[in-house]
């Protein structure tokens, strides 16, 4: 097989050269990408190199070239047009938030993986050399991607990772055509591609913090706005969350409504700066909850109760047994984040949740449909 060749790779600079060079691509051809970033300090995702694959060459493009690119935007959101990626999630929404893009068409091969009986999540590197033989190293995974001029074992690191992308295609879709999951695969390539390709909406976060759970309604409304704040916050900043200030300290803020600097500063471990910086602020967003009229609020999911374990548990077993009939991860049919708010919402409803019955799924999970209908009208 051959070998990653950084210094047979195209270096495109400009928008112009990135434009050409796609234009050359015969358009029946699928295209390789991955994306290099960084994202310790800042809230965005910084772009730092954006590497193609397709018709046997290698493009390695400057952010700037990629920024000033419509032919790229265009080939990002033609549904007709394949795009293969590995671990896809992170990249559609550096693509969404960078270039401002919906990507359509891209197929995820971590996702084949699952599919052709690898297992859920497996490593690029790990995959290559299963699959093809190759030893990948993996020592530029953390490295300085903004730096310029990148190393020789970047550029290696770089061009590798899409240099595979194509014969690994072909060996995990003989696999999975074999196993009869061509379909599912890109159902589930589509969903992962819409979910990424949408930001959630800043007013929902407080959902994300479940160990607030037991806040009153009131205190829940308070927490809902000091996040939405923050989301705007750390956009306006361009700084991570945790740097303008922590999840554990907005729930401590929802939980004691403090009105006054002195009541905000004795709030357990708040640092000063934070008080200092943004305290008025703070203080603003949750006297307009508390002085405003009264909002609707969906309020945070609590804990399964002990019932709704038992059925969750019932179900997760049916589940477990058919995946392993499938030869498939269990993560894969259904992971925990999507179960249990879907056995949750069967209950109460009385009925099969739509995450088991629509789609790839309710096909697989057919040969079990009585047990699972079961679990839902004790």
């Amino acid at each position: 097989m051959d070998q990653p060749n950084p210094d047979q790779a195209a270096w495109l600079d400009t928008p112009q050269q990135l434009d050409d060079w796609l234009a050359d691509l015969p358009p029946e051809h699928p295209v390789g990408m991955d994306s290099e970033f960084e994202r310790v300090t800042t809230f965005h995702a910084i772009p730092g190199l954006m590497q193609l694959a397709a018709a046997g060459e290698v493009a390695l493009v400057e952010p700037g070239a990629a920024e000033g690119s419509g032919v790229l935007r265009k080939l990002l959101e033609d549904a007709d047009r394949s795009k293969h990626l590995y671990a896809m999630s992170e990249d559609i929404e550096l693509f969404r938030d960078w270039l401002g893009v919906r990507v359509r068409g891209a197929l995820d091969l971590q996702l084949a993986a699952a599919f052709a009986g690898h297992g859920m999540s497996v490593g690029y590197a790990r995959l290559v050399e299963s699959c093809l033989g190759v030893a990948l190293g993996k020592g530029e995974t953390r490295s300085d991607w903004l730096a310029r001029p990148l190393s020789d074992a970047q550029l290696y690191y770089a061009v590798a990772d899409v240099h595979y992308l194509r014969p690994l295609h072909e060996q995990l879709m003989e696999q999975v055509a074999a196993r009869g999951f061509q379909e599912a695969l890109a159902e589930e390539s589509r969903t992962w591609c819409e979910r990424q390709s949408v930001a959630d909406a800043p007013e929902s976060y407080y959902l994300r913090l479940t160990g607030a759970w037991r806040l009153r309604p009131g205190n829940q409304a308070v927490l809902r706005a000091l996040c939405t704040w923050r989301e705007h916050r750390c956009r306006e900043l361009d700084r991570p969350r945790g740097r303008v200030i922590e999840d554990r300290l907005l729930i401590r803020l929802a939980e004691a409504v403090p009105r006054s600097r002195k009541a905000l500063a004795a709030i357990e471990d708040m640092p000063s700066g934070v008080v200092r910086r943004e305290g008025d602020a703070l203080l603003a967003v949750i006297s307009e909850v508390v002085e405003g009229p009264e909002q609707s609020l969906e309020p945070i999911p609590a804990p399964l109760t002990r019932s709704e374990k038992n059925h969750y548990r019932n179900v997760k077993r049916i589940l477990a047994e058919q995946a392993e009939s499938l030869d498939l991860p269990l993560e894969l049919i259904a992971s925990r984040r999507y179960l249990e708010p879907a056995v949750r919402t069967g209950l109460r409803e009385g009925r099969l949740p739509d995450l088991l019955t629509q789609g790839w799924r309710g096909r697989a999970l057919a040969p079990r449909r009585e047990e699972l209908e079961a679990c839902f009208h004790e």
